[in-house]
């Protein structure tokens, strides 16, 4: 073969990813057990039909002209004719050199070919740079007075931080191995002087190899370095196990073998190497529409590099015709290649897109909402499994140091196991049904009657888009404050994107995100996004096209969050910002609450414009008075527009006086509330006698307007951040800097009201939870928030850290701090929490499945062959390891593979179907229940149809016996009561049917496949 062709060859290898045959994991799992098949396809079916095209002969065919040539020549230099006359030589010569010429122009397709592809491709990423010429390019532009644009702007990034930084795998001894990611030193003399912008994963330099607390620590930096990164896992691996002292025992086992066939000698170190830097450099990007693109490109190419007009017009007839064909040639084949990258995209895409299973769902609920359930015998039954539950008295030890609580003559102290009193004295401890059985968590859920009305939370343990895709048609159009503190690339704690590509891919990340999270918001809802001042730019301009000024008004806020300030090359910084992006139809916020023993009062009658009496008759009324102590004791109901009292204080007795809104003119005017919502802020009103004797009532202004720079000495992070958390007794990320409990309340505060609902998609330690429940905490509401966290420390800090603040407002050496009453302040809270299925797991449970009828059916017909390979094979043969509708016949034990936080392990769990699927379809839950077999969810859907789901297993109730069920639950003899009735498996429910019902029954397995690949808004 020629050396364009194989050049061509490795170019492909790597497109299809046919490179990493060392890596088992994710999409180089899937495509190295087609590696033989698809190469194959390469070499026998697709490349050589470049020959076909350019019709070249064969070699045999050339060798045969060039005798015949000969022969021809020598009989007439033999007859004594000139062969240069003879036009059959002639044509004999040209057909010689046209095979000559087609040599050449296959020779030219394959060039063309790589010099096309190669383009766009960058460690296993296409990159979406259109080329104009060379080192020219165009960028698509739609006539904006302004374009911003950005190297990924048509990708999703699908980087999540579940690999970002550290990587661990266990030894077969058990014995447990953790590779770390440390901050590169930017003055050392080898990062300065690289030539090479490509970063790398090298080993620390200090302190590259470590045992603490039983594991092997090996430390990396992620710097420039101008080597590939396979020599360097190699230099590492030799480094580790030939040249450093000590940890002989770790040594032996990493030594032992685990070849491939490209390294027949690899070790299990160098696997986990190539691993752990592949997870880190591997797969940033998914392409939106990768085969339109590069069609597009092509054709692009085609025209400016390839077809040359003064060639053309200058060329005879035959070699036109050869030029063509080399340009027919280029199209067609690179059109198949593009097929098949496409086919790879667009099945990455898919895996991406695709609604995610819950694969675990637990709920948080403190005491005295289950003493507060109605249901004696269900209320005492829970009762006696949490006196019982080792699992939960012990982490009541640990969060709350329960078992420090000391007796008196008022309250019972602890005891083992704790008594009912104890439980009843102590009504804010909280609840974990992760400690209980499946059971237990069914009776606790079934006592609700509205159980997603009386839930104050939801958190989402999973990747951002993830959650915000599966979380879509539920809370669609009803999140009135959006907070984010997305990652920023601060020079200290930089992320590990990729490469060259720092903060494209930062918005890329941050704008796949915003186009779902604004989805959320009501049309008044207002997104918040903190960030510091290395991408404040560019979120800015970002904004400008998410929240357009004709609808959003875009708002810059400084924060100073940093008295002393971080130090910069040139100025220190001491502040980060914040976006408040408030739609229109918001028509004001809350201003900033003002300390009570600050607070300044205005009279509660009107002035000004607009304030008579006939401007609003519900505000002419009077307010009674008692002048002894000065306090208000009562309303009076709306006057009757024929009353007319004719001064301002008329007393009822020698105590109590009528107020009315009159001023010293005796011109009627109003108060500033109506009567439906005066009492509503009476405590915020207080009597004042002037000096002339007139008694006023005044109210209280509790706030004032917020202003562009945020100079509190309580928005300081460290003080309000970092030591909440602290005194709260957990350890936290060192790359995790929370920002003032103080900054995101007062942020909240601002748009939303007393009973909204908060997002927060980058969770971090759960600062926005905290500023919830404390705001519900100060003015009684009934705000509710949606958490979102992917990292480990969702349970490390997060979760623990709602669980202590539900528990007691204050904390002091990880232990709760009582006010001055002695009271811990702790608040009633309901939560939910579900874990999510990864991009990785759905990967990672891919089986490719193909039949011996199919296979013989693909192999006997080259063209079917052609385009199943190039366009269907992977989503065809992996459908049923995506959603199997088998396993909907036992809903309950529905299994899949499961990543562990040790990175490479895997553990079997059981998918929540049943939770998968209300999300799927937007219910908003009832009640949810067991009976007799059958789960049983009742709903409304987005629609405001009322809603019935029935779950059961279907080998064990089949159509006949699921009848009988629905008969004795009288959901046929009822009034109508349900608009859909959704059950798994084959039923017969519509003949039980009545004549005056008018509901509808639906297939689960229908609904639940046609919603999972539902992408219509992302």
């Amino acid at each position: 073969m020629s050396q364009q062709f194989e050049k061509l060859k490795k170019l492909l290898a790597e497109l299809f990813q046919f490179d990493h045959a060392d890596l088992d994991f994710g999409i180089y799992r899937i495509m190295n057990a087609k590696r033989e098949e698809i190469s194959r396809f390469l070499n026998e079916d697709l490349l050589p039909q470049v020959k076909e095209i350019l019709g070249q002969m064969d070699e045999e065919r050339r060798q045969a002209l060039e005798k015949e040539l000969i022969k021809l020549e020598n009989q007439l230099k033999d007859a004594g004719v000139d062969p240069e006359q003879s036009p059959k030589v002639k044509e004999l010569r040209a057909q010689l050199q046209r095979t000559t010429d087609q040599a050449a122009l296959e020779e030219e397709v394959y060039s063309h070919l790589y010099t096309f592809f190669s383009r766009y491709y960058d460690e296993g990423d296409f990159i979406s740079k259109r080329r104009y010429k060379e080192n020219v390019y165009a960028i698509p532009y739609n006539g904006e007075e302004v374009k911003l644009y950005w190297a990924n702007y048509d990708q999703y990034y699908i980087k999540t931080s579940e690999y970002f930084r550290n990587y661990a795998f266990r030894l077969r001894s058990g014995k447990r191995v953790r590779f770390e990611v440390v901050q590169a030193e930017a003055d050392r003399d080898n990062i300065k002087t690289t030539n090479s912008k490509k970063r790398r994963f090298v080993l620390h330099e200090a302190d590259p190899i470590a045992e603490e607390a039983g594991e092997l620590v090996i430390r990396f930096e992620y710097r420039p370095d101008d080597r590939k990164q396979e020599e360097i896992n190699k230099a590492i691996a030799e480094f580790i196990l030939l040249e450093t002292d000590g940890f002989e025992d770790w040594k032996k086992e990493l030594k032992e073998p685990r070849p491939t066939p490209k390294n027949k000698d690899r070790t299990l170190l160098e696997k986990h190497l190539a691993a752990f830097t592949a997870r880190n450099t591997f797969d940033y990007f998914i392409h939106k529409d990768l085969g339109g693109f590069l069609r597009r490109e092509l054709d692009f190419y085609i025209k400016n590099e390839v077809v040359h007009l003064d060639d053309i017009e200058n060329e005879s007839a035959p070699r036109v015709e050869q030029y063509l064909a080399k340009v027919k040639a280029i199209r067609r084949i690179g059109h198949k290649i593009i097929d098949f990258l496409a086919q790879l995209e667009n099945f990455q895409k898919k895996l991406w897109l695709k609604k995610k299973f819950i694969w675990e769902t637990q709920y948080c609920i403190t005491l005295d909402r289950i003493f507060a359930i109605e249901d004696e015998e269900k209320r005492n039954w829970l009762i006696e499994r949490i006196l019982e539950n080792q699992d939960q008295i012990e982490e009541w030890k640990k969060l709350y140091h329960v078992h420090e609580i000391k007796g008196d003559l008022v309250r019972p102290g602890w005891s083992e196991p704790p008594t009912i009193e104890f439980l009843k004295a102590h009504p804010h401890l909280v609840i974990d049904t992760r400690h209980f059985d499946e059971e237990f968590k069914l009776k606790l859920i079934s006592s609700f009657d509205n159980l997603d009305e009386e839930l104050d939370g939801l958190l989402v343990h999973g990747e951002n888009f993830q959650a915000l895709n599966l979380l879509l048609e539920r809370y669609r159009g009803q999140v009135k404050c959006i907070y984010i503190d997305p990652p920023y690339n601060s020079k200290t704690t930089e992320i590990l994107y990729k490469n060259d590509y720092k903060h494209s891919s930062w918005l890329t990340l941050i704008d796949n995100r915003l186009a779902l999270s604004r989805i959320f918001a009501t049309e008044d809802g207002s997104h918040i996004i903190a960030i510091d001042e290395n991408e404040q730019e560019l979120l800015g301009r970002l904004l400008s096209l998410h929240f357009p000024e004709d609808h959003f008004e875009k708002i810059c806020v400084s924060i100073i969050h940093n008295k002393k300030g971080i130090q910069g090359k040139y100025f220190s910084y001491n502040h980060d910002f914040a976006y408040f992006c408030i739609p229109h139809k918001l028509p004001k916020i809350h201003g900033k609450p003002i300390p009570k023993e600050e607070w300044e009062y205005v009279n509660l009658r009107k002035w000004g414009r607009e304030s008579e009496r006939e401007t609003a008759r519900n505000c002419f009324y009077p307010i009674y008075v008692n002048i002894k102590n000065k306090n208000i004791v009562g309303f009076g109901d709306v006057c009757d527009e024929n009353f007319h009292p004719g001064k301002a204080n008329i007393y009822i007795n020698d105590q109590i006086v009528a107020i009315y809104p009159v001023d010293q003119q005796g011109i009627e005017r109003k108060w500033r509330y109506s009567r439906d919502s005066i009492e509503k802020i009476k405590h915020l009103l207080k009597v004042h006698i002037t000096r002339e004797g007139e008694i006023q009532i005044l109210k209280a202004n509790t706030e004032k307007q917020f202003k562009t720079v945020w100079d509190d000495p309580k928005y300081i992070a460290g003080d309000y951040g970092t030591r909440i958390l602290t005194e709260l007794g957990l350890k936290f990320d060192e790359n995790l800097y929370p920002k003032s409990i103080y900054t995101v309340s007062d942020a909240i505060y601002a748009v939303s009201n007393h009973s909204d609902l908060i997002l927060d998609y980058f969770a971090g330690s759960g600062t926005t939870a905290h500023a919830v429940i404390n705001l519900n905490r100060e003015d009684g509401g009934k705000r509710k928030y949606i958490l979102v966290e992917v990292a480990d420390y969702f349970d490390t800090v997060l979760l623990p850290r709602i669980k202590k603040i539900i528990y007691s407002r204050d904390w002091k050496d990880g232990k709760p701090k009582p006010d001055k009453d002695g009271n811990l302040n702790g608040i009633s809270h309901f939560l939910k929490y579900i874990r999510l299925e990864s991009y990785e797991d759905t990967l990672n449970n891919l089986e490719l499945k193909r039949t011996e009828i199919q296979q013989k059916l693909l192999y006997e017909n080259r063209e079917f062959r052609e385009d199943y390979i190039l366009r269907y094979m992977l989503e065809f043969e992996t459908r049923e390891s995506l959603l199997n509708v088998e396993r909907f016949e036992d809903p309950f034990n529905y299994e899949m593979e499961i990543a562990t936080t040790t990175v490479g392990d895997t553990r079997r769990v059981k998918v929540d179907m049943v939770e998968t699927f209300n999300y799927l379809i937007g219910l908003r839950v009832k009640t949810v229940d067991h009976i007799r077999g059958v789960r049983v969810i009742t709903g409304e859907n987005p629609q405001g149809e009322k809603v019935l789901i029935l779950w059961r297993n279907t080998k064990e109730m089949d159509a006949e016996k699921l009848n009988e069920w629905f008969r004795k639950q009288g959901y046929n003899t009822r009034d109508q009561e349900f608009d859909i009735i959704y059950v798994n498996g084959d039923n017969f429910l519509e003949n039980l049917r009545r004549e005056d019902h008018t509901w509808k029954v639906r297939l689960i397995e229908e609904e639940f496949l046609k919603r999972m690949f539902e992408v219509r808004d992302v």
